[in-house]
């Protein structure tokens, strides 16, 4: 009698090579952008410890603090003046970051992704540990903390170009907001876990709040090494397009394309007008001016330079917020603000469902924009009343702020950076990325910054900052919405054949 096969072989059989590839994929490079993230988060956490209220903290027997209000505070950010340098510490990350942003993306269509993202992981380890060992040395230099502030933007501007792009060739449009508002939340889980393990040490030993996320990224950086694979051809699966094709019944025998006078090269179908020449030149790396006249490229980038302006402000800042308006240690804020994230993770999600099946990307975006601006407002007056209404409201917030965030950086780049345009050119994908997300890093360095500088006149005025920020990404969104609407409503205006306006 012939024995039946084990259910877990049926379950692995029962999928195919292709299938397992890309879950491969999704799963990787969740994994690495989870840890660059995570290797990000521990400064907020810190930044409680590092300037306290010494008065609740009991001194060492041993110690005179006669006359020295700031005596269990780190140096040099025991002074009066202690946010605006906590500003400026996150500044020379985030310029930087945003700096190198724009240069990372020409680096990431021209060099091997595998080898260009292991690298990046293993220099952010490096730094983020140089970094905590900083009370371990008990240096008190902000110089120091500078620079390696700097370093580490610049090394982590190879994450995000890098895994879009992957992500990119393996994956095609169709339910691509779903999909990648699912993976996306790889941001929030990183600061979430960014957040708890940061609060483990942060009260016993801050330094390894920072050499403990710098080992898990590093060892990031060795997985992508020997386990990445950049591209569907590299392991003949399948590329997207193709299955798309195959899918709708336009992969018809070629040799009755060959009667209409066309011709195959590689295995794409083309015209009697379309040579060889032509089609290699597609698969040229896009220059940055060529990205940039990308329809929706300007737009999209401008308007997440204020939605990141939000929510960098958020990640920097709110363990802070929570500590100086409520009263909690920096653990237990550091806790609290996790909720911020976890709302980021639903936002972004639902931000991608709504936008597949509404086919408006801007308008989902604007949308979430216009809301979050109001309810950043009830957050500063009515968030800290009890702690019932600081989980919802923070929930909330971070759906909203998020949300928009997650779907420009994840669907709408990966969209632009495959337009119709772009005339099948595959490998322009890492450079919109990066012009989008460098121009919202931009934001993402002006956010911090602008909160150091105004939250000694008050946290108030710091909102009224961000609602601000808001309401100005919305009206860069406004021409897409028209034109979103128009096509809902059948009054769009026809395009030239070839070319299709975002």
């Amino acid at each position: 009698m012939k024995s039946s096969l084990a259910p877990g072989i049926r379950l692995f059989t029962s999928y195919s090579r292709d299938v397992w590839y890309r879950t491969s994929i999704l799963f990787l490079t969740f994994l690495f952008y989870t840890a660059y993230h995570l290797s990000r988060k521990p400064i907020s956490i810190v930044k409680g410890q590092l300037h306290r209220n010494c008065s609740n903290v009991v001194p060492p027997a041993d110690l005179n603090i006669t006359d020295n209000d700031t005596w269990c505070d780190w140096a040099p950010f025991d002074q009066d003046n202690y946010q605006t340098l906590f500003g400026a510490l996150d500044n020379c990350f985030l310029v930087a970051y945003a700096i190198g942003m724009f240069i990372s993306g020409i680096f990431g269509e021209r060099l091997p992704l595998r080898y260009y993202l292991s690298f990046g992981m293993l220099m952010s380890g490096l730094f983020t540990c140089l970094f905590g060992l900083g009370f371990y040395l008990n240096i008190h230099s902000l110089a120091y903390y500078g620079s390696i502030q700097v370093m580490n933007g610049l090394m982590q501007t190879t994450g995000w170009p890098s895994v879009v792009a992957c992500v990119g060739n393996w994956f095609g449009k169709g339910k691509r907001g779903f999909i990648m508002g699912v993976w996306n939340s790889h941001t929030s889980v990183g600061n979430i876990l960014g957040s708890l393990i940061a609060g483990v040490f942060v009260s016993s030993a801050w330094g390894m709040s920072f050499i403990v996320p710098g080992i898990i990224i590093a060892a990031c950086g060795v997985l992508c090494f020997f386990f990445l694979v950049e591209k569907p051809e590299d392991v003949n699966c399948t590329p997207p397009q193709q299955q798309h094709d195959e899918k709708s019944g336009e992969t018809e025998p070629l040799l009755q394309n060959a009667a209409n006078g066309d011709r195959s090269v590689n295995g794409a179908i083309m015209s009697e007008s379309e040579s060889p020449e032509a089609t290699e030149e597609h698969t040229e790396a896009i220059s940055f001016v060529g990205a940039l006249c990308i329809p929706g490229v300007v737009e999209f980038s401008l308007c997440l330079l204020f939605a990141k302006l939000v929510s960098y402000t958020f990640l920097y800042w709110l363990p802070l917020y929570i500590s100086n308006v409520a009263h909690f240690d920096a653990r237990q804020a550091g806790d609290l603000s996790t909720l911020f994230d976890v709302g980021g993770i639903v936002g972004g999600i639902l931000a991608g469902l709504v936008s597949d099946y509404t086919g408006g990307r801007a308008t989902t975006c604007c949308v979430m924009l216009l809301v979050a601006a109001p309810m950043l407002y009830l957050y500063n007056y009515i968030g800290q009343r009890s702690i019932v209404t600081t989980i919802v409201m923070l929930l909330w917030c971070g759906s909203l702020v998020n949300g928009p965030y997650a779907l420009i950086t994840t669907a709408v780049s990966a969209d632009l950076g495959t337009h119709e345009s772009l005339k099948g050119n595959s490998r322009a994908l890492s450079t919109v990325t990066a012009i989008i997300d460098g121009t919202g890093s931009i934001g993402a360095a002006l956010g911090p910054l602008l909160a150091g500088l105004i939250s000694p006149t008050g946290w108030n005025n710091v909102f009224y900052m961000l609602i601000s920020a808001d309401v100005l990404a919305c009206l860069f969104l406004a021409r897409l919405v028209y034109k979103e609407i128009q096509v809902w409503t059948g009054n769009a205006v026809p395009r030239a054949r070839g070319f299709k306006e975002f």
